[in-house]
């Protein structure tokens, strides 16, 4: 028995939310996935397929995990070290989480930035992943019609995350690639007055730092300047710090909450949440973990109440726990995980210079910031929309446009270099450094057909009785 769908009745029937455009799948950023997805690549039965370097990934050190699962079998429930542990475990555990759990990520959090900043873990709320904690304080602090303004370049899922079901605005901040695509004060002020003076109640201020997409680090100057903004517009501060240990370069990272933690500041802690999650720091999005801490105990217990939408299973809390409390090896993952980012983000970034291809410099991420503004047509929007349709489809390598992240100015790509081996990077280096030579050829092609072209006009304009547009013949003329 077939189903027949009647497309505009079914709308009918569904919710607005349901039936709208705001999870953002039609974002390139999402369709290069699905090219992807399509037509995966693989080093022997798909050669030619698509590589993936638009996903954010973190697969450099299952090797470490890997090992620490077979040391520790009584971790996990799903063995005869373990199994004993069954029933306790699958039984239904409170909207707190496991004790263990919580202290456990909450040192990991501290060593994650160095041990300079403290985490209580009564203040710890689980969330399904980083998507589910921003949506989670997004609900707690605003409602819907207000807006956040977010520095950009930003990750594209934030439109999903913080919108969709929330029905909140985000309001991009510019930054400049002429300034390195830092957060100024003047930026803010300016696009927050402007959301004002729309009627746009402004009820936060969302950052990452580390960047995603930039890879960049803020400096404690610019976060004392956004606490201060926060404090005086009496706005909220909502600190994406999923990559926090991803910090592979100097200088050291510095968190929101080492600086909260400076004597005599006078920033106000209750606008001040810290999202954080483990799918990039120790590599396990799957596992969907994410955390909600606030400094703010209103937003705490509302956060836990809602956190029952998307828990944490007790299982992986129970196996993160032992993990996380093994301070040998998370100690060693954390400087082994920087060691190998360097050295992958060096080989890479030198890759692309040796066809004159750069990035903007970096020391933090899971990716490049691509500059291939010189590649571009013309400086707009739909020829960076252009180039990366060749670079999908011709190229077969999946890099997220910059407009994608509401960058400003075309022709910043994302290109992520964390989620593959070191062969397949090379598979992905060769192809790229092939169309950088190709586009080179077409260029120099154009030029000497201008070049050609030139010359035949100003010798015809140099021949008697010829009457060419460059001849002065015309303009005695006229």
């Amino acid at each position: 028995m077939g189903f027949v769908s009647n497309h505009n009745n079914n709308k009918a029937l569904l919710s607005k939310i349901a039936t709208n455009d705001g999870h953002g799948e039609n974002s390139p950023y999402f369709d290069g996935w699905k090219a992807y997805e399509t037509d995966p690549f693989h080093p022997t039965t798909n050669p030619d397929g698509v590589i993936q370097m638009g996903l954010a990934e973190n697969q450099l050190c299952f090797d470490l995990i890997e090992d620490w699962i077979r040391r520790n079998p009584a971790s996990s429930i799903c063995t005869a070290e373990g199994v004993s542990e069954f029933r306790e475990v699958a039984l239904f555990q409170d909207y707190h989480g496991l004790s263990s759990f919580r202290h456990a990520i909450a040192k990991f959090m501290e060593k994650a930035r160095g041990g300079k900043a403290k985490f209580d873990p009564d203040r710890v709320v689980m969330s399904g992943g980083a998507t589910g904690a921003h949506e989670l304080i997004t609900f707690c602090v605003a409602d819907p019609g207000d807006a956040f303004l977010v520095p950009s370049p930003y990750y594209p899922g934030f439109d999903r995350d913080l919108r969709w079901r929330t029905g909140v605005k985000l309001i991009p901040t510019p930054c400049k690639s002429s300034d390195d695509f830092k957060i100024t004060r003047e930026s803010l002020e300016s696009t927050f007055e402007d959301a004002k003076s729309s009627g746009i109640n402004v009820k936060g201020l969302l950052i990452t730092n580390p960047s995603n997409p930039l890879g960049t680090i803020l400096d404690r100057e610019t976060i004392r300047d956004i606490l201060s903004f926060a404090t005086e517009k009496k706005i909220h501060l909502v600190c994406d710090e999923i990559y926090a240990a991803t910090v592979f370069d100097k200088p050291e990272f510095v968190s929101v909450s080492e600086v909260l933690d400076e004597a005599n500041t006078t920033f106000d802690r209750d606008l001040v949440h810290i999202i954080y999650s483990l799918s990039k720091d120790l590599g396990v999005p799957g596992f969907r973990v994410g955390v909600v801490y606030s400094y703010n105990d209103d937003v705490v217990r509302c956060a836990r109440k809602m956190s029952s939408f998307g828990l944490v299973s007790s299982q992986k809390q129970r196996l993160l726990s032992a993990m996380l409390s093994d301070e040998e090896f998370t100690s060693n993952f954390i400087a082994e995980s920087a060691r190998r980012l360097c050295s992958r983000r060096k080989a890479f970034a030198s890759g692309l210079a040796r066809v004159g291809i750069s990035c903007l410099e970096a020391n933090a991420g899971l990716f490049c910031w691509m500059d291939l503004r010189r590649l571009l047509r013309e400086a707009t929007e739909e020829a960076e929309m252009e180039l990366w349709r060749m670079i999908i489809s011709d190229v077969k390598v999946n890099v997220s446009p910059g407009s994608a992240f509401h960058c400003a100015e075309p022709g910043w790509f994302r290109v992520c270099f964390a989620n593959m081996d070191d062969s397949t990077m090379e598979v992905a280096l060769k192809r790229i450094r092939t169309f950088v030579f190709r586009c080179r050829k077409r260029w120099q092609l154009k030029l000497r057909l201008s070049f050609s072209s030139s010359h035949r006009l100003e010798d015809a304009s140099m021949t008697p009785g010829v009457m060419s547009p460059r001849s002065p013949l015309v303009r005695a003329a006229t």
